[in-house]
């Protein structure tokens, strides 16, 4: 009998690392393919401004690929989250490529957005097909959801470590067995490595002074920390506006990004730059050595929950990368610590209080700037967290915890 349940063991052992092997080589190749077509979309944009003027076709040909055939897949992450808390149909596989499709356009024609969103989503429709190939039960199809949102993550940012935890805290660690969190970081090393293979390389940044911590900077990162947060609050509130707006002035959903793109257009025209557009990482790089504009994390609010609220595709996490840098680093003017220390903890700040995932986000700031600015890094997440509300970019996120 003990010999029968050791080989049963052994066989679903061996089966959940085929199941995470096979996720993180298809998610992880699914996010390379995304980070290259996403650097080609931005240089071409760039050298061709023009395009921008195509933005409305771009946003109509995204509204009526989703309202005639994607109907199932629209809510995006959202649904995944939704799969997650009560299981009821697997997810459609066709979200994977009409969400590529959609991220794409949006980035080539000047839209305002992230990837983040595209490549969890992609590793989630990804991961839930093992649903019917190993005919696995509701209580399994959430680990498989774990696992695609972490594969998606970790590849997409090259973080393993956050993107495993990413996966486990956005779900508020509900009904998490011990089996989901070593599957989770095994197939977000899967998924890293797969990128690695395909020679697809990640933005490197680096903060070169970390002070001795004190009782006067923490006098400092107090309530620069709590403007991260209201930051993040402001950019939730943001885009469920501007969403909300056009669902109620726009009847016709793929009306909406065609409307949205033209009034975008014409906004860029009139205030001749291109730094708002697609993911901005030129701008998060500059800002850790030469302080922002006090308005560019303002914009960046502005102009990527427009672009979202419209209907366009794309992530929410690199435009709060973006706002959190840049807010960080105008702050440097008035704030006596290190530029590069102040856009890397508004870098994660913001992004954690936005998601409600303080634990990922500080250890995502070690993996990306080292360990050395953990200190830093989780004060600056876990007040962001607290005082950015209950209101995160995700509507079917169950937010528990300290904040109630």
């Amino acid at each position: 009998m003990n010999v029968e349940k050791i080989k049963l063991t052994l066989l679903d052992s061996f089966k959940w690392i085929f199941i995470c092997s096979l996720i993180g080589l298809l998610s992880g190749s699914a996010s390379a393919l995304l980070l290259v077509s996403l650097e080609w979309a931005a240089t071409y944009r760039e050298q061709h401004n023009w395009i921008i003027w195509l933005l409305p076709i771009s946003g109509l040909s995204i509204g009526l690929l989703y309202h005639y055939y994607g109907t199932t897949v629209v809510k995006g992450n959202n649904l995944l989250l939704e799969e997650y808390e009560t299981p009821q149909t697997t997810i459609p596989l066709k979200m994977a490529p009409f969400v590529l499709f959609g991220t794409i356009a949006t980035h080539l024609f000047g839209g305002s957005a992230g990837r983040e969103g595209t490549a969890v989503q992609m590793g989630g429709a990804i991961a839930d097909q093992c649903t019917k190939i190993f005919k696995l039960e509701d209580l399994d199809r959430k680990t498989l959801i774990i696992l695609g949102i972490s594969a998606g993550f970790a590849s997409v940012f090259g973080t393993p470590i956050a993107g495993a935890v990413f996966a486990l805290e956005v779900v508020y660690f509900s009904k998490i067995s011990f089996k989901s969190i070593i599957l989770s970081f095994l197939v977000s090393f899967f998924a890293f490595y797969t990128v690695e293979l395909w020679s697809v390389k990640h933005t490197h940044y680096s903060i070169p002074e970390i002070p001795d911590f004190s009782f006067h900077i923490l006098f400092w990162m107090i309530p620069i920390s709590i403007l991260f947060g209201l930051a993040a609050m402001l950019f939730s509130r943001s885009t469920h506006f501007w969403g909300s707006l056009f669902s109620k002035t726009i009847a016709y959903p793929p009306l909406r990004p065609f409307v949205g793109g033209l009034i975008f257009a014409i906004a860029m025209y009139f205030i001749s730059t291109t730094k708002y557009m697609g993911l901005g990482v030129p701008i998060i790089v500059e800002s850790f050595s030469r302080p922002s504009e006090y308005y560019d994390f303002i914009f960046k609010i502005l102009f990527t929950g427009f672009t979202l609220g419209a209907g366009f595709k794309g992530g929410e996490v690199t435009p709060l990368f973006f706002i959190g840098a840049t807010l960080g680093s105008t702050l440097s003017l008035f704030v006596p610590l290190p530029i590069a220390l102040l856009a890397g903890m508004g870098f994660v700040a913001v992004f954690s209080g936005a998601t409600h995932t303080p634990i990922a986000c500080t250890l995502m700031g070690m993996e990306l700037f080292g360990i050395e600015s953990g200190l830093y890094i989780g004060i600056a997440c876990f007040v962001a967290y607290l005082a950015s509300g209950p209101i995160g970019i995700y509507h079917s996120q169950i937010v528990k915890g300290p904040k109630f």
